[in-house]
């Protein structure tokens, strides 16, 4: 029996989007990483879909160029077959006959390393940002923020101007549609709200753009907040690259290494598996050097 795998494929990324919840950015993604594939396989029909064409496809993958003329990075590889594996499962839900997604294996990649500031330069990145000033005020809170809850950026840029400072939480919705609570810190609470008060525009956004004359407010972007990090880390002397995502890590590492649970840490992020959140468990290193060092002896 023909089944088209074109007409499957936007069957699939509307199942995604509505039954899922998926992000449009995600869906995008999902289709470009299946059109590429569909087109380069010449895959016209299900059966088409087959150990042998997946194989090739990955091969091809792997001569691809990449970022400063190597091959394709896995991790990026790993992205087309997550979406095809994803596509294959959809498949069998609806009885479909088609290639098992058990069969396609992730390409195994490097630990990924975290981009990382210690305590003295965090410090010394949310000190950069002092002044009376609605821009020094406004890039204060947004730090305090950003550390305090450990949100995403683009979670940061959403927020609005009717945050209530009375309570020591909100609600956020974050990656897959998915709502978390965050938690509010009385030095965040005390930054917003300095910046607030120095606001004069009625704009509904949390964070805005400070404006030129006779000109408008406008919300943040992500991209914004990233240069106006890289500003302060270079006035606060720190020659590490920091992004908001760097203060995200900080989150997460400054709890774990005081004690906090691995699980814990997983819901304050927002991740949907504990693996992602995995990758911060290297900071209980030091505390495990001082066990050994303390409870181990060389006698036994």
């Amino acid at each position: 029996m023909f089944m088209n795998a074109e007409a499957l494929k936007r069957q699939f990324l509307e199942y995604i989007e509505i039954e899922r919840g998926r992000a449009v950015k995600t869906i995008e993604n999902y289709d470009h990483y299946l059109t590429r594939f569909f087109t380069q396989m010449n895959i016209t029909e299900i059966s088409d879909i087959t150990d042998s064409s997946v194989r090739e496809f990955r091969m091809w993958l792997n001569r691809q160029p990449g970022a400063g003329g190597s091959s394709m990075k896995r991790r990026t590889q790993n992205y087309y077959l997550i979406a095809l594996r994803a596509f294959l499962k959809y498949l069998r839900k609806r009885d479909i006959d088609g290639m098992s997604p058990e069969k396609i294996e992730l390409a195994k990649t490097p630990e990924r390393s975290l981009d990382l500031i210690s305590p003295a330069e965090l410090n010394r990145l949310m000190d950069a940002a002092s002044g009376d000033d609605e821009r020094s005020l406004r890039d204060k809170a947004i730090m305090e923020l950003l550390f305090s809850t450990g949100l995403r950026v683009s979670e940061l840029c959403s927020l609005d101007t009717d945050l209530d400072l009375t309570r020591d939480e909100f609600s956020i919705r974050g990656k897959g549609d998915k709502v978390r609570v965050v938690f509010l810190s009385p030095a965040a609470k005390d930054a917003v709200r300095a910046y607030l008060k120095a606001r004069k525009d009625m704009e509904e956004a949390l964070f805005v753009s400070v404006p030129r004359k006779g000109k408008s407010p406008t919300r943040l972007t992500p991209r914004s907040i990233e240069l106006l990090m890289k500003t302060y880390a270079a006035k606060a002397g720190i020659t590490k690259k920091v992004t908001p995502h760097v203060l995200r890590h900080s989150f997460a590492t400054d709890l774990l290494s005081n004690g906090a649970d691995i699980r814990s840490v997983q819901q304050l992020l927002g991740h949907a598996s504990i693996n992602t959140t995995q990758i911060y468990t290297h900071v209980t290193d030091a505390h495990l050097r001082e066990v050994h060092k303390k409870f181990h002896s060389r006698s036994r």
